[in-house]
């Protein structure tokens, strides 16, 4: 059973909440029911007070908060969203002497990775106050940024000897093995390339790099990583290639578990019309008829 915390340990939460909404203003998402919960818990003698621990004991606060690099100007910033909980009552039979910790939880936005997203969210020192873990999160996610910003620089001059930038296609009637899929990610980085690998029934590789770098790339897959598998299964397609300006994937990522619903008896059927959607999001809509039409 819950029950609400003492009235100092509750200011002090309030507090916490109070300076996020001064520091951010325009960028707190504060519902109705929690503001009115934070109204009541403000009056801890009311039965109210009470009621309102025992039916929600930790309040949510959603909070956009805005991440730039130096070399960007802050009206070019991201958005990083955050999910704040705030607690207010606590379980056991003898109230706590500090207030309990506020847990806060990334949300992935388009510009990091899942595993960059959990690992950035897993990393929160739990022992901090709330403004600490919230300039922690903008400082990691800064620095995910600048790394970034390096490796498309680096990436960019890279291509210089080896042919124009080019983003190519490939499809495959089948390619589960998790090995195989493995080392599309795992080698792409030593020919400077990004893109992603959609697994699954059919397949579907885009590769971004120089283009001699990606004939390369395809051919030590096929005669290293492949070489164990028969000639007749090595069945993969070029399907389209093209010119390009710049790069739209920082990386090169694995999707198939990321993107749509698993289909089949063997759940490897792939969602072709999440990838379509997820595609036309990208700026790449016109390449999914080009590639799988």
């Amino acid at each position: 059973m819950w029950q609400i915390l003492p009235a100092d340990l509750i200011e002090l939460q309030i507090g916490q909440v109070e300076l996020l909404l001064a520091m951010y203003p325009d960028e707190i998402i504060l519902d109705e029911n929690s503001q009115g919960i934070l109204d009541i818990l403000r009056d801890t003698d009311d039965a109210r007070s009470r009621s309102a621990a025992k039916y929600t004991p930790v309040i949510p606060v959603i909070l956009d908060l805005p991440v730039s690099t130096p070399n960007e100007e802050s009206s070019n910033s991201r958005t990083l969203r955050l999910d704040i909980g705030v607690p207010f009552a606590f379980s056991g039979s003898e109230p706590p002497l500090d207030p309990p910790s506020v847990k806060v939880r990334v949300q992935q936005p388009q510009w990091m990775n899942k595993a960059a997203t959990s690992r950035l969210t897993s990393d929160i020192p739990e022992d901090e106050d709330l403004l600490s873990k919230i300039e922690y999160i903008r400082e990691a996610a800064v620095e995910y940024l600048m790394e970034i910003e390096t490796t498309e620089l680096g990436l960019d001059l890279a291509t210089v000897d080896a042919g124009p930038l080019v983003r190519v296609w490939f499809y495959f009637p089948s390619i589960s093995t998790r090995s195989k899929r493995d080392d599309f990610i795992k080698f792409a980085p030593s020919y400077q390339l990004t893109g992603f690998l959609y697994a699954g029934k059919p397949g579907l590789l885009c590769v971004e790099g120089g283009s001699q770098s990606i004939d390369d790339y395809m051919k030590y897959i096929k005669t290293e990583s492949w070489g164990d598998i028969p000639a007749h299964h090595k069945k993969v397609s070029e399907r389209h290639r093209e010119q390009c300006e710049r790069r739209v994937f920082p990386d090169m990522t694995e999707i198939t578990d990321t993107v749509g619903e698993r289909r089949g008896q063997r759940v490897n059927r792939g969602d072709m019309k999440a990838i379509e959607e997820w595609l036309v999001g990208r700026g790449l809509g016109d390449a999914f008829t080009k590639v799988l039409m």
